[in-house]
């Protein structure tokens, strides 16, 4: 009797914290695949539930990118109304942000289109005055301390719909705390939670991990083009830094994901815009090639402080990770929140939220402008358009600025490698950004005043003549912030494609493209992590990165378990082992599975079964299958070997054994091991000579091989 041609709970399945065997789930889909197929030409009914599992993929990409596109729209409003809401209220209605409560003001000058009657500042409401420092470090701090308090839970279900509920909620108090970090990052998650839980609809992807990674990879790029109005910029950072397997199956429906998700939030409107883009920008004067020069000294300065702020930042978190810190998580929110509060209000360049600060600093002068940044001295002869303004000098208003805009740049920079990593939701990409938006504008202004008070040196002397509107400090920010989102996250196509979503600049795309790679190219001389991978490894997840270069000369041998000093393999026979000996096998060793030989003395190979499904399927058996005891012969064969008289019923487990596990030979050069490894997503091979058994090579020895072979802790990388 084979018990097993009845499927049983939760057998191929996973334990928390192990990777999957990409081939097994490969094969399992390609058998559900096929039965399906042949089941089609059997009936009316077969024929229409393919068609309807054929269809399935679509279907779950567009829940997700209905579902993701509406929450990233009601998160956008909640923190556009909580930002307002440190500062005051709208008598009128409370649920009116700022924006929106002068918009209803029939009392509303366009010189004053930032004041009216029914919008009153706390302080005004309860001593009568003009704004206070007091009041809104108050509203701030205790904004803090209540996000640290919601989002304090241990969670098991990192995609579940509780972490779905409980990080849209703390995302929304997160960022209109005030603290130096973005809601794009989280977006992402919250994207993956609504794929996960769309999954489980669907027994296609319900039940097949590598299915289920296909529409998480997909529900990532839905995310960014939620977060950033980038649906195409999505697919592309999906597929450069998310994906670990991206058939073109996938390309296509995150295509569809995206446009679904793009779609929805457009039709929200949070930014009351009439546009998807959150940072548009329309700029009226070309860029010239001489200033390519200050570009690539942006990518320069992006890639420093990529590389300073990873190390910073990961030294920290490791401080966290090992002290008594990491025991206080919301003291230290509450803590960073205070501080934060503290130093960010007297400077209205930090006391605003990052996504408005980075939008002034990308956005040109107009004639209509009324930032201290336009503060320029205008000619009381000039007729020119009001989009064709020329160079003018520079005001009290922009000298002020920058002095502010200095100490803002500081304050960005330290206070982002102490924010990122706490037990908050944080995105990365927006303070990076206004970290390299503040030094581009900074430098961009630098190059406008020198252009215009020496237009007749050779540099300037070819394309800005006096009179004449030369340089545009907005590009600038917006190139600096490029080349600092690049410098941390190593990206380079998905971010071009990014930055020109993000502000409708198509035409600078030369000068982002320039910053990029400059940016990754001197991050990389400090090393070749970005910050998530650095993470990685910090957490010690068993990631295989295929960025990674492998170019050592060891062999299989060399690396396959167990080593000399090591006791032997332990194996499985395919029918001289009892029911006993397998526990015993399973309970002695932690082992993720087990090869299965001819026999011991032998040792070849026949196949391989996994832990999970061995104990699950004995334990079914002893439940199930009449007569089972501990002395009960366990076989693999398809015929049960000769018994003695009157044994107890055999169990037969061939089911659950893998025929064609993946073998390499014992002279296999490690470079190809690896190689294979991340292409095939394998979790171990076995090492054989001549069909011999000789050991086996797990995902965890190539990663601990690799750190060793780059002089590094081979244990630091393996779970904490």
């Amino acid at each position: 009797m084979d018990f097993l041609d009845e499927p049983f709970p939760d057998v191929g399945t996973y334990e928390d914290f192990h990777t999957i065997d990409w081939l097994r789930e490969k094969s399992r889909d390609t058998d559900r695949h096929r039965k399906i197929t042949s089941k089609s030409k059997e009936s009316m009914w077969e024929l229409i539930k393919s068609l309807l599992d054929a269809w399935s993929g679509w279907v779950v990409m567009l829940l997700i990118g209905l579902l993701s596109g509406t929450l990233a729209g009601v998160i956008d409003l909640a923190v556009d109304w909580m930002t307002d809401l440190k500062e005051g209220v709208c008598l009128s209605a409370f649920w009116y942000s700022h924006e929106q409560c002068c918009w209803t003001s029939n009392q509303t000058t366009f010189d004053d289109r930032d004041k009216c009657p029914e919008w009153q500042k706390w302080a005004e409401l309860m001593t009568g005055t003009s704004e206070t420092i007091l009041s809104g470090f108050i509203i701030r701090g205790y904004l803090g301390k209540w996000t640290s308090l919601s989002s304090g839970f241990i969670i098991r279900g990192y995609l579940g719909k509780w972490t779905l509920l409980i990080k849209t909620v703390t995302l929304v108090l997160a960022v209109s705390s005030g603290l130096s970090l973005g809601k794009e990052g989280p977006l992402v998650h919250v994207a993956c939670c609504c794929g996960n839980l769309f999954c489980s609809l669907f027994s296609k992807y319900s039940k097949n991990e590598g299915k289920r990674r296909e529409v998480l990879s997909a529900a990532a790029a839905a995310g960014v083009s939620v977060a950033f109005g980038a649906p195409i910029g999505g697919v592309l950072f999906s597929l450069e830094e998310v994906s670990y397997y991206f058939p073109l199956k996938t390309l296509w429906r995150s295509f569809f994901a995206a446009l679904v998700a793009a779609f929805t939030l457009r039709s929200i409107n949070p930014f009351g815009n009439s546009r998807l883009v959150l940072f548009y920008v329309e700029y009226h004067t070309p860029w010239y090639m001489a200033e390519l020069v200050p570009f690539i000294l942006l990518g320069v300065f992006g890639g420093l402080w990529g590389a300073l702020f990873i190390r910073a930042n990961i030294a920290w978190c490791r401080r966290r990770k090992t002290t008594r810190l990491g025991r206080y998580p919301v003291l230290e929110v509450v803590g960073v929140a205070g501080v934060t509060a503290l130093l960010a209000f007297p400077n209205p360049y930090t006391r605003r939220s990052t996504s408005e600060l980075i939008s002034e600093l990308f956005n040109d002068c107009g004639a209509l402008e009324s930032s201290q940044l336009c503060d320029y001295v205008n000619s009381p002869n000039m007729s020119r358009p009001l989009d064709d303004i020329p160079d003018r000098p520079a005001g009290p208003g922009v000298y002020t600025a920058l002095w502010q805009l200095a100490l803002a740049l500081v304050f960005k920079v330290v206070v982002t490698v102490f924010t990122f990593g706490m037990k908050i939701p944080s995105g990365l990409f927006i303070p990076s950004m206004a970290v390299g938006a503040i030094a581009g504008r900074m430098v961009g202004i630098a190059v406008e005043q020198t252009a215009y008070h020496h237009h007749d040196w050779i540099i300037f002397r070819n394309w800005c003549r006096p009179g004449a509107d030369c340089v545009t400090p907005g590009l600038y920010a917006m190139v600096g912030a490029a080349a600092c989102l690049g410098g941390v996250t190593r990206m380079t196509v998905s971010l071009v494609v990014i930055m020109f979503e993000l502000t409708g600049g198509l035409e600078y795309i030369v000068p982002l493209m320039a910053a990029a790679v400059t940016s990754k190219w001197v991050a990389d001389a400090f090393g070749k992590e970005g910050i998530y991978e650095s993470h990685i490894q910090l957490n010690g997840y068993p990631y295989l990165d295929v960025r990674d270069e492998f170019s050592h000369r060891t062999l299989a041998a060399d690396v396959m378990r167990p080593r000399r000093s090591e006791p032997p393999l332990a194996v499985l026979t395919q029918d001289a082992d009892s029911v006993e000996e397998v526990e015993a096998l399973i309970k002695g060793t932690d082992y993720n599975g087990f090869p299965v030989v001819v026999s011991r003395e032998s040792e070849r190979l026949i196949g391989f079964v996994g832990r999970r499904d061995l104990t699950l399927a004995v334990k079914t058996a002893r439940q199930k299958q009449e007569g089972v005891v501990s002395s009960s012969l366990v076989f693999f064969t398809e015929d049960p070997p000769p018994l003695p008289d009157d044994p107890p019923p055999p169990l037969k487990l061939r089911r659950i054994l893998n025929l064609s596990p993946f073998t390499v030979t014992d002279h296999t050069p490690m470079e190809t091991v690896v190689d294979i490894f991340r292409k095939l997503g394998l979790r171990q091979c076995l090492v054989t000579r001549s069909g011999r058994l000789l050991g086996i090579i797990t995902k965890k020895d190539v990663l601990r091989h690799m750190a060793q072979m780059m002089d590094q802790d081979p244990e630091s990388i393996m779970f904490n």
